[in-house]
């Protein structure tokens, strides 16, 4: 195993200064347009803009794959997202800055792509869980450097966009180094959307929501931060503790929704997290030691959403039809996180930065109210529920070529399902199946 993993450090590596580079432009953008009186709804345009780059840049990604491979791509893409961190150092204009964020966002979605595609084709079934794993873990630590250098280095001039560019070139070298042969060009997943929508309403909802929760953490948590008195560097204490908290969360969470009910398990998450955060609403006047610790809970529960809704679908859908389920999931997911940033930045310009976690409560409520055990009738159930539980990436993260690095996918069967000719005749298939469903008047219309 640990040959295994020394053979992909070169993607590690890649994947590790990506996200350093991504989690402090994050942070040090919040805090500089915070320090400038900017509105947040900009601050929550600007994460909005990159998710959006995220969920539309994967099929233009993919035609760059097919047309010069994956290093080259790759290459090509960080170069790019180079250029636009270091463009935003000329130009002073919020405007041009979400183009360039919606940018970034869809040149960065190739680039996972390229290492997560890399992975799936070179690891042997027996190891992706674990490889897998691994790759979340580097994640995540990635996002949680990103913030420590803050701490280390609490600026908030231009010498910080020139450090996140300097992360995004670096990441260049060891996919340009590397001596190890690249993949076969991965072909995206049929979108039976339709079905999906009918078979697993329920974890659709969950990731929905899990998505504008991580969008508006992500855009606005340094906001509120500042707001409440922290200075730069315990603001990114604030976000890392919730972060590494989420991180150390996903192997003891996905040991207990393996064994007990997932829609109870992910019910009570929302209800804790809706309660939890209630004293920060901005009623209270809070040590900055007890802050952080309700942002490790806020992290634990915050970031396990997405692998509890993902593995609970999974727990209903046919294993010939996951991959293509977990590209719907991360499109979705990714759908909620362009609007969560939008919605709650408003929220806080017209009732003050209380109302971020507001905003969550509500979320969390909703998706408490939702997840009721009554809607799941257990008709489409498979027989190996429930399915492995698999930790995902906190960074906020994910491309369409994920779907088919998912662990609980059999490999012989995503291989099929990534076929061009099996694609079509999935999509026929998937109209065919929603034709017949309307005629039977719509039943499994609930999460079975």
């Amino acid at each position: 195993m640990i040959s295994t993993l020394r053979s992909f450090s070169a993607l590690y590596l890649a994947t590790l200064l990506m996200l350093i580079g991504t989690g402090l432009f994050n942070t040090y953008m919040a805090l500089r347009l915070t320090a400038e009186s900017v509105s947040q709804l900009w601050v929550g345009a600007l994460i909005a803009a990159y998710y959006l780059g995220l969920v539309g840049g994967a099929r233009i990604g993919h035609r760059i794959l097919i047309k010069v491979g994956h290093i080259r791509a790759y290459a090509a893409c960080a170069a790019l997202t180079t250029v636009m961190v270091l463009a935003q150092t000329l130009v002073d204009n919020l405007t041009l800055w979400l183009g360039f964020r919606l940018i970034v966002g869809m040149a960065m979605v190739t680039q996972f792509m390229v290492l997560e595609s890399w992975l799936n084709e070179q690891t042997e079934n027996h190891l992706r869980g674990r490889v897998f794993s691994f790759y979340m873990l580097v994640s995540g630590l990635g996002t949680v450097l990103g913030q420590l250098v803050l701490t280390v280095y609490p600026v908030l001039d231009l010498r910080m966009l020139t450090m996140v560019a300097i992360c995004h070139a670096l990441c260049l070298m060891p996919i340009a180094l590397t001596a190890r042969m690249h993949p076969a060009t991965p072909v995206p997943a049929p979108l039976e959307i339709m079905f999906f929508l009918k078979r697993v309403p329920l974890s659709l909802t969950a990731l929905f929501l899990a998505g504008n929760l991580t969008g508006a953490f992500y855009g606005l948590a340094p906001v509120f931060a500042v707001k409440q008195g922290l200075d730069t560097a315990e603001v990114a204490i604030f976000v890392a503790a919730a972060v590494m908290a989420g991180l150390c969360a996903q192997w003891p969470i996905g040991w207990l929704s393996d064994r007990i009910n997932r829609v109870w398990l992910i019910r009570l998450n929302a209800i804790v997290l809706a309660a939890v955060v209630v004293p920060m609403w901005g009623l209270l006047d809070l040590p900055f030691w007890l802050m952080v610790g309700l942002s490790c809970v806020v992290g634990i529960l915050l970031f396990t959403l997405y692998p509890l809704g993902a593995a609970f679908a999974n727990d209903h859908v046919e294993a010939d039809r996951r991959v293509s389920l977990s590209a719907v999931l991360l499109m979705v997911y990714g759908i909620g996180a362009c609007l969560g940033p939008l919605v709650t930045g408003a929220l806080m310009d017209m009732a003050g930065p209380g109302m971020f976690f507001v905003f969550f409560s509500v979320c969390a409520a909703l998706l408490a109210w939702r997840m009721r055990p009554e809607h799941v009738s257990g008709e489409h159930q498979v027989d190996e529920a429930p399915v492995q539980f698999v930790p995902m990436p906190v960074s906020g993260q994910a491309s369409p070529a994920a779907a088919a690095l998912d662990p609980r996918i059999d490999a012989e069967q995503a291989a099929t399902t990534m076929s061009l000719d099996d694609m079509e005749e999935a999509m026929k298939r998937a109209e065919a199946s929603a034709g017949q469903q309307q005629q039977d008047g719509g039943q499994g219309q609930s999460q079975p």
